[in-house]
C-alpha cells in the first residue's frame, strides 16, 4: 500500500491545508478539523463544543437543513463531524468530480452557520436525549465514570456532550460567542485524501474560506493530576460493567510504540493475554480488552470487561493478576504477534480514504508533522523486552490503579489493598 505524495502549507491567513494523492481510488475525503474540543471549554460552558458541532448542520444563511442533506445525497456523498476532548472535525467523501461541491457546503456550513433560536431548543431536546442515552448504555457509562472520577476537577474528566443543566443554559449569545473565538483560521486545519490534485483543492480552499477571522484567542492549558479512587454505582442490570486502569503516556511520548505494542499484549488483541485468560480459558465475560486514549498532556490505560453480577471480584482480581505479570519479561514470540498484529491492523486502517484523511489530521494536530507508514512500522518494529518492562513498570505501579464498576452491587465493597500491583 503506497502512500502517495503528501504536501503541507500554511495559507496566508493561518489555516492548514494537508493532502494525501491516492491516485487510484476515485472518491476524495476532505474535512476541516479544529484544534478546540470539549477540554477547551469552561466549566459553566460545559458541552458546548459538541452542541455547536450539532448546530451547524441545523441551517446556514443560505441554506436550509434539509437544503444541506439533499446537496449530499444528490452527489451520494457522506457527510459526518464530531467533537472530541481536544478537536473537532466536519468531513465529507465525494467522487473526486464533486470535490468543488463538497468544499462548498463545508465552507458554507463553517462560515455562516443561521443559530436561529427555534433550532437551538429543538436541538437541546436531542442532546438531552444523547446524555440519557450514555446513562442506559452501561458500557460507556463505566467508561465515562471512570474518566470524570479519574480527572476528577479537570477539563479532560468531563463528558464531551456536557451535563443537563449546562446544555439547558446555552443561548444564541453564548454559543454564537464561543464560535466566533474558537472556528477562527488559525485553529483550523483542512486534510483531503484521495484522488485530487493539490493545486485545484488549494484554490478551492482559499477562495471557499477566505472570509474566515483570524483571531488567535489564547486558551488555559493546565495537564490533569490522576486520582485513583474506587467508584460503584449501583443500577439494575443484567450484569455488571468494570473499567480498570491508570495514567497511560501523553500523545507525542517518545514510548508511545511501547504502550502499544503493551496494550496490544494485554488486550488489544484477540490473542491478548486478558481476551484469552479472562474469556477463553474461564469464560468470566463475553466482552473484555484494554484500550489507550492519548491526549495532549495525559494518557489513560483502561481495561473493560462485562461480567456476571456474582463474579465481579473474581474478575478484579484476575485482571489485577495480568497487570502484575505484564512487567515480567514477555516472551519472544509474544512480542513478535503483538508487532505484527499492530503493523498490519494499521495498514488495513489506513486503506480508504477517510482514515487517510483523519490520520492526516491528527498527525498535525499532535506533531506539526507527518510520520510516513514506514516511521511508524518501525517504531513499532524497534520496541524490544527491556522497553516493554520499563515502561510496564512505569504505568502499572502501585497505588496508581482507579476502578469503576456499575451494576447491581447490594454489598459489593472492594479495598484500595485489592488493587495493590506490589
Amino acid at each position: 500500500m503506497s502512500s502517495g505524495m503528501i504536501l503541507r502549507e500554511v495559507l496566508d491567513n493561518g489555516l492548514r491545508l494537508i493532502t494525501e494523492t491516492m491516485p487510484h481510488v476515485r472518491s476524495v475525503a476532505i474535512g476541516v478539523w479544529l484544534t478546540r474540543g470539549s477540554r477547551h471549554e469552561g466549566d459553566d460552558q460545559s458541552g458546548i463544543a459538541h452542541f455547536v458541532e450539532h448546530m451547524l448542520f441545523k441551517g446556514t444563511a443560505h441554506r436550509s437543513a434539509e437544503d444541506i442533506a439533499q446537496a449530499i445525497d444528490s452527489v451520494g456523498g457522506q457527510l459526518d463531524a464530531f467533537t472530541a476532548k481536544e478537536y473537532a472535525g466536519y468531513y465529507i467523501k465525494v467522487l473526486d468530480e464533486h470535490l468543488p461541491i463538497a468544499i462548498d457546503l463545508l465552507a458554507d456550513i463553517l462560515l455562516n452557520p443561521a443559530f436561529e433560536d427555534g433550532d437551538i431548543e429543538r436541538e437541546k431536546k436531542v442532546v438531552l436525549e444523547e446524555i440519557k442515552m450514555v446513562e442506559d448504555t452501561p458500557d460507556d457509562l463505566v467508561h465515562e465514570l471512570f474518566t470524570q472520577h479519574f480527572w476528577e476537577g479537570h477539563p479532560l474528566g468531563r463528558p464531551i456532550l456536557g451535563v443537563p443543566e449546562t446544555v439547558e443554559a446555552l443561548n444564541r449569545r453564548t454559543l454564537c460567542e464561543y464560535f466566533r473565538k474558537a472556528y477562527s483560521a488559525p485553529n483550523l486545519i483542512v486534510s483531503a485524501a484521495g484522488n485530487l490534485d493539490h493545486a485545484q483543492v488549494r484554490s478551492l480552499i482559499v477562495k471557499a474560506f477566505e472570509a474566515l477571522p483570524t483571531d488567535r484567542s489564547a486558551v488555559s492549558d493546565r495537564a490533569p493530576v490522576a486520582v485513583p479512587q474506587i467508584i460503584t454505582r449501583t443500577k439494575d442490570l443484567e450484569q455488571s460493567h468494570i473499567c480498570l486502569g491508570g495514567s497511560s503516556l501523553p500523545q507525542r511520548h517518545e514510548d508511545r510504540y511501547v504502550s502499544y505494542v503493551l496494550n496490544t499484549i494485554l488486550g488489544g488483541s484477540m490473542s491478548s493475554r486478558l481476551f484469552q485468560n479472562v474469556r477463553e480459558k474461564r469464560g468470566l465475560a463475553y466482552s473484555v480488552f484494554s484500550g489507550l486514549s492519548a491526549y495532549r498532556d495525559a494518557g489513560l490505560l483502561t481495561i473493560y470487561a462485562g461480567c456476571a453480577n456474582d463474579t465481579v471480584r473474581e474478575l478484579v482480581d484476575l485482571v489485577v493478576a495480568e497487570l502484575r505479570g505484564i512487567r515480567l519479561a514477555i516472551p519472544t514470540d509474544e512480542l513478535q504477534r503483538a508487532k505484527d498484529h499492530l503493523k498490519g491492523s494499521l495498514m488495513l486502517s489506513l486503506e480508504n480514504t477517510s482514515s487517510r484523511m483523519s490520520h492526516l489530521a491528527r498527525q498535525e494536530i499532535y506533531f506539526d508533522r507527518q510520520f510516513s507508514l514506514d516511521e511508524t512500522l518501525d517504531g513499532v518494529q524497534r520496541v524490544n523486552e527491556d522497553d516493554l518492562s520499563r515502561v510496564a513498570g512505569q504505568l502499572c505501579s502501585n497505588g496508581s490503579l482507579s476502578l469503576t464498576v456499575v451494576g447491581p452491587l447490594d454489598q459489593f465493597k472492594l479495598s484500595r489493598a485489592e488493587l495493590d500491583l506490589g
